[in-house]
C-alpha cells in the first residue's frame, strides 16, 4: 500500500493544500475470546488506534476495511458486520491537515492468521480490556468503546 503522500488522500491534499477535505474511512473493532479490543500503535505518531484508514480510489468500504486490518495487524478478516457511521466534521490528520471524516465502523466477527506485533504502519498491537484501553486514546475511540459496551446489533448513526 502506498504511503500517505502517494495514496489517494495524499495526492488530493497536494492539489488543494490546507483546504478542508471530506474523507471516507473505515475502522474495525476486533475482539478476542475474552472480549478485549485490539488496538495498534501507529509508527508515525506513536498513538494507539483501532485498525483504520481512508479509502483508496475505486475501493469498496468492505475492501478498505479488510485492507487496513491486514496492513496494520497481519490478520485476514473472514466476516464483519457494519456497526455504524460516525461523522467528525472538524478533524486534523497526524500531518496537520484539516478534514471532515466520515467513518464506517465495522465489528469483525471472525478473522484468521497470526497477529503481527509490528508492520510497516504499526509498532505494536495488543488486545485491551474494554474498561482499560490504552492511555491517551482519542475521544472518538472512547465513544466507540462506549457504543460497543451498549451494542445490541442496532446500526449506529452519529
Amino acid at each position: 500500500m502506498p504511503n500517505y503522500e502517494d495514496g489517494y488522500v495524499g495526492r488530493i491534499r497536494k492539489l488543494i493544500g490546507k483546504e478542508k477535505l471530506i474523507v471516507v474511512a473505515t475502522r474495525a473493532v476486533l475482539q478476542d475470546h475474552a472480549g478485549r479490543v485490539l488496538f495498534v500503535q501507529r509508527s508515525d505518531n506513536s498513538k494507539w488506534v483501532m485498525p483504520s484508514g481512508a479509502l483508496e480510489l475505486d475501493e469498496t468500504l468492505d475492501e478498505g476495511m479488510r485492507r487496513e486490518v491486514k496492513e496494520e495487524t497481519g490478520l485476514e478478516v473472514v466476516a464483519a458486520t457494519p456497526m455504524g457511521i460516525y461523522s467528525y466534521p472538524s478533524s486534523i490528520t497526524a500531518y496537520g491537515d484539516p478534514y471532515y471524516q466520515i467513518s464506517v465502523q465495522f465489528l469483525v466477527n471472525e478473522w484468521s492468521g497470526t497477529l503481527a506485533t509490528e508492520t510497516d504502519e504499526t509498532t505494536r498491537a495488543r488486545f485491551f480490556d474494554l474498561e482499560a484501553p490504552p492511555d491517551g486514546i482519542a475521544s472518538h475511540y472512547q465513544e466507540v468503546l462506549a457504543d460497543l459496551r451498549a451494542y445490541k446489533g442496532q446500526f449506529i448513526l452519529k
